[in-house]
């Protein structure tokens, strides 16, 4: 069951778009790195797809509420971070990974 819904969670990242790539979601992009689900406490360690990002409070809540909309009882923790610095190569869709490469 917990993986599972760890699936479901994922899924639900699947549908967080950045508006600066509107046409991939930031799961796909890369900018999550790392899921977690311990009961219902989802731990999620991401980054932005610059340091200086303006939109970095919005996106937070936009990946709590793809969340907590299919699991509304379920605690969302967000870790921001830059280590390893993002970079095209960690983009998951190989064909994306190509148009961010060059």
């Amino acid at each position: 069951m917990k993986n599972q819904n760890l699936n479901n969670i994922i899924e639900c990242l699947k549908t967080v778009y950045d508006p600066e790539f509107p046409m991939v979601d930031l799961y796909t992009l890369g900018l999550i790195y790392d899921v977690k689900l311990n009961w219902e406490k989802v731990d999620i360690t991401m980054t932005y797809t610059t340091i200086a990002c303006p939109l970095w409070d919005m996106l937070q809540q936009l990946v709590k509420n793809a969340i907590n909309d299919k699991f509304p009882t379920y605690e969302v923790n967000i870790n921001i971070t830059f280590e390893p610095m993002r970079t095209p190569q960690m983009i998951k869709d190989k064909d994306i990974q190509k148009l961010f490469s060059n």
